[in-house]
């Protein structure tokens, strides 16, 4: 990447330290990898471990990234595997998601609080096909060429499941104000 990048990627190319080259992934990426892992787990401690092991598997693999810009969605592909790997290691018992909610910052109303739950409870009823997307879509910012390719699918196959899904989600919530 020159360095009148049209991008506003971090710089994370070869020419760098390897040390360098993950502290600067580190910085630019922690928060968005443990709100997704927050996603996932809906636990902080589960977050946390999920980030960490996240970093562990990056820095371990730091050479393996060819493109720079791609770091974003490398760091996805790796926190979703991880995940995976949870339910591959044990089988945890069910919990009704009515017991989770994402934490109060203190500031929301009370109907802004309600209308998060109903949106966090409709987003975790859709089935994982339209959920995984949605999620990498509105929490990771990915475009649907970038979804695609973590989610091993084709542009349009994704494209379709995004726009199901939101139409799905927009149902969802209208029932619910109708109940």
């Amino acid at each position: 990447m020159s360095s009148k990048g049209k991008s506003n990627e971090p710089v994370i190319d070869g020419t760098g330290s390897k040390r360098l080259r993950y502290e600067t992934l580190v910085g630019e990426y922690y928060n968005d990898i443990f709100r997704y892992a927050y996603w996932l787990s809906k636990s902080r401690q589960v977050a946390e471990d999920l980030a960490q092991e996240t970093f562990l598997r990056a820095w371990r693999a730091l050479d393996s990234l060819e493109k720079p810009g791609a770091a974003k969605a490398w760091l996805f592909t790796i926190l979703r595997r991880e995940n995976a790997r949870r339910f591959e290691k044990y089988r945890p018992e069910a919990d009704d998601i009515d017991d989770y909610s994402l934490p109060d910052s203190g500031k929301l109303e009370p109907d802004q609080i309600l209308e998060r739950e109903m949106i966090h409870r409709a987003m975790g009823e859709l089935e994982p096909e339209y959920r995984d997307p949605l999620l990498l879509q509105v929490i990771g910012g990915f475009s649907g060429d970038e979804i695609a390719k973590m989610l091993d699918l084709n542009n349009n196959t994704v494209m379709t499941r995004l726009f199901r899904a939101r139409n799905k989600l927009k149902e969802k919530l209208e029932n619910n104000e109708a109940d």
